[in-house]
């Protein structure tokens, strides 16, 4: 293991990167030295614990990645994911203050959430803090009170509010007659009426090399080297187990009661989706991502008017957790071939130019359903093999499983549908063969 990490220097940080010290703007001062955080500290103080698994809060303790005093951290990384780097623009410009510090007065929880048995089980959640809301209902007031006095900087990393969702396909629905107005859930302009949790990812190390049967060594080593170097307490603080990734989280919507959730007599109904901005937000064609969305949305709808609960999970994870440079990419790559967009090619056109056919791990995405409560899944809106054996093998039951009605496929999407039922995914017609893929082609850019 690496021993340590120096920066070697005879002049100030800021000389050697402007040693003419030209066209230098004029900003406040500031700390001339870089504290490296890359060591366990020497002295006698130690970061508060995280005792992974522990039922009470109190005795599990708060994870602490603010920046302001580094002796009290113990995680690796920092609140906020990717966004991080935009707050550093915006201590480095002056725009926010080096050690500010967050007002969380009226922030709590609309509702509460759990606790639930699986959040005491080391192995069942390890990607999310199950206790990250930080809800008064949960940690002791004591505990913080005191740590807040010593200068504790906690900050959650779970938010739940109450939101109105205007969605134009709910409102031309309701128009139509294709939903039920019922006042409470969904109003007679199409507004649906949500809980909307926000979850920042955070990971419990051990828990995620044994999710993948990996060493935990090696997967610290791989995400210190494959993120530049910019995590060194990965390979050098094997004392700290916590991990906040720069990556993307999840949203949750929910809808009708959410006690109905954990409650094993009443349905729940549950869309587990991967974000696709050229879909989801713009109405891009190539795929089925908005309009299975929103089916989903109304599965989830007609489930909580029963007096059951929808769930609809959010995960930012664009482009199969590609990004979307590369999806684009893909498009032109499957556009461009000899033959035309064919079902036949669809998965091989990703592999070309990711190395891959998808990296978003569903095995890490039931933690969130665990943390919900989620026991068994009565309705669930998805045709993918591989979300339905991370959740079943995660221990959640899973009964109906709803396909995409078909007259809600783009024709353009035609091509991604074929290969993906070809491949396995679930459905309830007939699979496509050899034949049906290569004849199975896609728009080509000049057609209008």
């Amino acid at each position: 293991m690496t021993k340590g990490f120096y920066l070697m220097t005879s002049a100030p940080f800021e000389q050697q990167l402007n040693p003419q010290n030209e066209h230098q703007p004029q900003q406040k001062p500031r700390h001339k030295h870089i504290v490296l955080t890359s060591h366990p500290r020497q002295s006698r103080q130690q970061p508060l614990p995280i005792r992974w698994g522990k039922a009470d809060p109190n005795e599990r303790g708060p994870i602490i990645a603010t920046l302001g005093n580094t002796a009290h951290r113990n995680a690796i990384g920092t609140h906020s994911g990717a966004y991080a780097v935009y707050r550093a623009l915006a201590v480095a410009s002056g725009t926010l203050e080096r050690d500010h510090r967050a007002d969380l007065t009226d922030t709590s929880p609309t509702v509460s959430i759990g606790p639930h048995p699986k959040w005491a089980d080391p192995d069942k959640i390890v990607s999310i803090d199950p206790f990250g809301t930080l809800d008064s209902g949960l940690f002791a007031k004591p505990l913080f009170a005191e740590l807040s006095a010593k200068g504790y900087d906690i900050r959650p990393s779970i938010a739940i509010t109450k939101a109105h969702i205007n969605i134009p396909e709910m409102a031309e629905a309701v128009a139509r007659g294709g939903v039920k107005v019922d006042g409470k859930i969904l109003n007679a302009k199409g507004e649906l009426v949500a809980t909307k949790v926000a979850i920042e990812p955070v990971w419990y190390l051990p828990g995620i090399a044994k999710r993948f049967n990996v060493a935990e060594s090696d997967l610290r080593r791989t995400l210190f080297e494959q993120t530049g170097g910019m995590f060194p307490e990965l390979v050098t603080r094997p004392d700290l187990q916590v991990f906040l990734p720069p990556i993307g989280g999840y949203t949750v919507y929910i809808l009708g009661d959410v006690e109905a959730i954990a409650d094993p007599t009443r349905s729940v109904a549950v869309r587990m989706h991967d974000e696709c901005n050229g879909s989801d937000v713009f109405g891009s064609d190539i795929c089925t991502c908005r309009p299975y969305l929103v089916h989903g949305i109304e599965v989830a709808l007609e489930t909580a008017q029963a007096g059951g609960a929808g769930v609809i999970i959010y995960a930012r994870k664009e482009g199969r957790a590609l990004g979307e440079v590369t999806k684009f990419l893909v498009y032109n790559a499957r556009k461009r071939q000899e033959g035309g967009d064919r079902a036949d090619t669809y998965f091989t056109r990703t592999e070309c130019v990711a190395g891959v056919q998808d990296m978003r791990f569903q095995e890490l995405m039931p933690d969130v359903m665990h943390w919900l409560g989620i026991a068994r899944i009565d309705r669930f809106v998805s045709m993918s093999n591989l979300k339905y054996d991370a959740i079943v093998q995660s221990g959640i039951e899973v009964g109906d499983r709803i396909t995409i009605p078909e007259d809600l496929i783009p024709a353009d999407a035609q091509v991604e549908m074929n290969a993906k039922k070809a491949a396995g995914y679930y459905t309830e017609g007939e699979v496509p063969d050899a034949a049906v893929l290569t004849q199975t082609i896609g728009r080509q850019y000049e057609e209008a």
